[in-house]
């Protein structure tokens, strides 16, 4: 008996590595509409799909980085024919790869791309180490029209998903490069006065001028090291703080009053202003775009305009879509660097504010109808009647379970969320007739009322058609049901 006793198999435990998830298909389907209304909105704007590796050469994404040690900092190996690689952490690197090594490619370049992304990054609440990312990106033009284009898209993009309560708030990084300058900073210590200014709407300016200063006690009682500026130049930069933010022309006159001595910060207030009169010349609601001068994004590597959203009903989601100008890209793939300006969405955090907003609304299956099966003998009928809907547009399924108990088919239907049940037996299909039940409205009647009895009396919970109207029928029913 021993040596004929099978080996008892052994078991794997289904788990997800940490920092990943599965995505089911309640959240894939909502996923996947706001992705095709991402796509649209990109391509009426005049954008392209571009797709590239999710593996890249590690040189590739760390550059002059490039080593043993920062390889470990990505999901790296050394993969086939020796070559060490990585999954990408975000699509610019992989652009830059892309447009440095089509030299004849047409310029200025406009594509969209979407896809996962991976980074080793600490997992934690609503963090993870794979994610999914959609870019918007004009290469290859210094011309301020691009960035004007970019942040048109932004706003259409949220309008064509339904989101009203938003600001596309924008400055420009030369700005707060001048206001160091104004204030007499040394240049090295500029990136961390950015970084301090860059608390105040979470912290407010009390603690921005502390941190500057001497430092701060924050809420939990930590002590946080102050910058040690001088009193004037906290004074300095409190006075820029203080700059009104009522209207985009107040807060522009103001700031030329502040820092028009700076050859720099002029530049910067004139380039938004420029981008201001191309905002409205192409007709962007105002009320959803607003310059916000105080706006500090990616100290090493945005060198212009910079741009970040904000859903005003849900604040505490941080910025939905964000970007700016770098004109530096493809330089480490070639001697002349190649200017571009783009925006990056977190696809995952906008669809939870989505579905928080209502503006996505969550589907549990992909099926409108589910044709019933009561008569076996009567199969080919009912594979007609699904191939019929399907002709006609309409998702449907056939029910395929080992079952053919019209209660547990019904059953399954209710459970994952399919709108319609079309019934027919022996009987109807030789009456020319079918029965279609509105598990929807079925579903909404039992929420109002505990009367079984007051239930199967709804007229619009069950009705027996003609055969010949089913299609039609369905087609209204859904229609009118949005």
């Amino acid at each position: 008996m021993g040596k004929d006793k099978k080996k008892k198999q052994q078991r794997v435990k289904p788990q997800v590595l940490k920092g990943f998830r599965d995505y089911p298909p309640v959240e894939q389907i909502a996923r996947e509409k706001m992705l095709g209304i991402a796509r649209n909105t990109a391509e009426l704007m005049g954008f392209l799909p571009l797709q590239t590796p999710s593996l890249e050469c590690a040189s590739t994404l760390l550059g002059s980085h490039y080593n043993e040690d920062s390889l470990n900092e990505l999901f790296g190996f050394n993969g086939p024919d020796n070559v060490d690689m990585a999954l990408r952490y975000e699509f610019t690197v992989s652009l830059a790869r892309y447009i440095a090594s089509n030299p004849v490619l047409p310029l200025p370049f406009r594509r969209y791309q979407y896809g996962n992304v991976w980074r080793v990054d600490k997992p934690g609440p609503g963090r993870f180490r794979e994610f999914m990312q959609f870019d918007i990106d004009i290469v290859g033009t210094r011309n301020l029209l691009a960035d004007s284009e970019i942040i048109a898209t932004m706003v259409t993009m949220f309008n064509r998903l339904g989101v009203d309560n938003f600001k596309v708030r924008y400055s420009n990084r030369k700005i707060l490069n001048g206001l160091i300058e104004f204030a007499g900073i040394e240049n090295e210590t500029g990136p961390n006065v950015m970084r301090v200014i860059d608390k105040l709407e979470k912290q407010g300016k009390e603690a921005v001028l502390a941190e500057l200063g001497p430092g701060r006690t924050d809420r939990s009682g930590d002590k946080i090291p102050g910058l040690q500026l001088s009193d004037q130049q906290i004074s300095q930069i409190e006075h820029f703080l203080d700059l009104p933010s009522d209207n985009d022309s107040a807060q522009l006159d103001s700031a030329r009053s502040l820092l028009g001595n700076i050859e720099m910060s002029r530049t910067g207030l004139d380039e938004l202003e420029t981008i201001g009169r191309y905002l409205d010349e192409i007709r962007v609601n105002r009320d959803h775009v607003g310059i916000d001068l105080t706006i500090v994004r990616g100290l090493g590597y945005y060198t212009g305009a910079v741009f970040e959203t904000t859903l005003h009903d849900l604040s505490d989601y941080g910025s939905m879509f964000s970007g700016g100008r770098y004109d530096n890209l493809v330089s480490r793939f070639q001697g002349t660097a190649v200017p571009g300006v783009g925006a990056s969405i977190g696809i995952d955090r906008l669809l939870a504010a989505l579905i928080e907003l209502e503006a996505i609304k969550q589907i549990r299956s992909t099926s409108q109808v589910l044709v019933t099966v009561m008569d076996r003998e009567r199969i080919p009928d009912y594979l007609n009647i699904v191939a019929e809907l399907r002709e006609s547009g309409i998702c449907s399924e056939i029910y395929s379970g080992d079952s053919g108990n019209l209660t547990k088919q019904i059953k399954y239907a209710d459970k994952v969320g399919i709108s319609f049940a079309v019934i027919a037996g022996s009987d109807e299909f030789n009456q020319g007739k079918i029965t279609v039940k509105n598990l929807e409205a079925g579903r909404s009647k039992a929420e109002e009322t505990d009367s079984r009895k007051e239930w199967l009396k709804a007229e619009d919970v069950q009705e027996t058609i003609e055969r010949a109207v089913l299609c039609d029928y369905i087609r209204s029913k859904l229609h009118s049901d949005g």
